[in-house]
């Protein structure tokens, strides 16, 4: 049996989750999909779609789709949902996990890796998080989930942007733009994403890509550097970097009133770097520093991606990990004209970016 694609749907409080799942249940053009509500949810999918009073755990909906609360935990719904696949008592494409509104996905997504069960019926495709624009400023500020939340996505929904200006707006997709470069973001007006935008986005694929927002990366003019830091604004030397993408930011509304200097605006706790080298790496040395840097600050390391040039191979190699689960595989060959570089992005609470640098730095052949 093919892998069963799974997303997980995350998102602050009020951003609009439910909206989005219920446009996705009636709009499923054909495909059966299993929703799993955390039963505990602060909002459920409502009546009109769902008989939400009945004691059973799985509920068929008219269209063919399911919906699945958790009584136990994740893997033993995920391990029943699979069985009655395979019997034939369910039928269904997909599975959209919604986490509640104050959940670290982390953990929902650590789940598909290292549970071997669940690893051989389904396969993670994304994490899409949610964000209310008109209330995102004050969440990021007061509640670490939300930043977690924003750390881990592969996407990123931005709700409700009718409700701001367009430079609250703006200052907004800046923030969150530095907490988490992987992640594209769309605004979107009252859930209406096509489905296109919310399968199949391949987040957890080990592929040859490594897509970080480009104005993240335009700071870095320094060609000896391989730094990227997720607040230029501080970097004092070279001003002339940075006026044409960051300086004028800092007159936005969410960077003031918080009590940093002018360029220290709202200094996240969930920060992300990029590391860039055109020197191979040696494998071994590599590898005995990000295994002791995940055996250390796992918990706090949320999302990692790089593709890495390594000494005896010419093949590009792939390496992610969610928190302290790291994988790494093969790609492809690097190809003739193409500049032989590394690229790693680390995603992660208060990460020791000097430390990591440095460390990375001295695996270098």
């Amino acid at each position: 049996m093919a892998l069963i694609p799974t997303t997980i749907l995350t998102g602050f409080l009020g951003s609009g989750k439910t909206t989005l799942l219920k446009r996705v249940l009636t709009e499923a053009h054909g495909q059966k999909i299993a929703i799993i509500e955390n039963e505990f949810g602060e909002e459920n999918i409502d009546s009109d779609i769902l008989v939400s009073d009945t004691q059973e755990q799985i509920i068929q909906m008219s269209n063919g789709c399911i919906c699945c609360t958790i009584r136990e935990d994740l893997r033993t719904t995920l391990q029943t949902l699979a069985a009655q696949k395979r019997k034939g008592e369910l039928h269904f494409d997909r599975v959209v996990i919604e986490t509640t509104g104050l959940a670290d996905p982390g953990p929902v997504a650590q789940t598909f890796f290292m549970d071997d069960e669940v690893a051989e019926s389904f396969l993670l495709d994304s994490i899409l998080t949610l964000v209310d624009a008109k209330h995102a400023a004050q969440q990021l500020n007061d509640r670490q989930e939300a930043r977690r939340q924003v750390g881990f996505a592969d996407q990123i929904f931005i709700s409700k942007a009718d409700l701001v200006s367009p430079a609250e707006l703006d200052a907004l997709k800046h923030r969150l733009g530095h907490m988490n470069p992987r992640a594209p973001q769309k605004v979107v007006h009252f859930g209406e994403v096509s489905l296109a935008e919310v399968f199949d986005l391949r987040g957890f694929n080990l592929n040859a890509k490594l897509d970080i927002d480009p104005d993240f990366l335009m700071d870095d003019h320094t060609d000896h550097g391989h730094v990227h830091d997720a607040h230029p604004g501080h970097d004092t030397a070279h001003p002339e970097q940075h006026d044409h993408e960051h300086g004028e930011h800092c007159a936005h509304p969410s960077h003031q009133g918080e009590g940093h200097g002018h360029h220290h605006h709202h200094d996240d706790d969930v920060k992300s770097f990029v590391f860039k080298s055109d020197r191979p790496f040696d494998p071994a040395k590599l590898e005995d520093f990000l295994g002791a840097i995940v055996n250390v600050y796992g918990p706090r390391m949320l999302r990692y991606k790089g593709v890495l040039n390594m000494k005896g191979t010419e093949r590009k190699v792939i390496f992610q990990g969610v928190h302290q689960l790291m994988g790494s595989d093969l790609g492809p060959l690097w190809t003739e004209n193409e500049a032989k570089m590394s690229k790693m992005v680390f995603i992660g609470i208060d990460l020791p970016k000097d430390i990591l640098l440095q460390g990375l730095d001295q695996c270098l052949v």
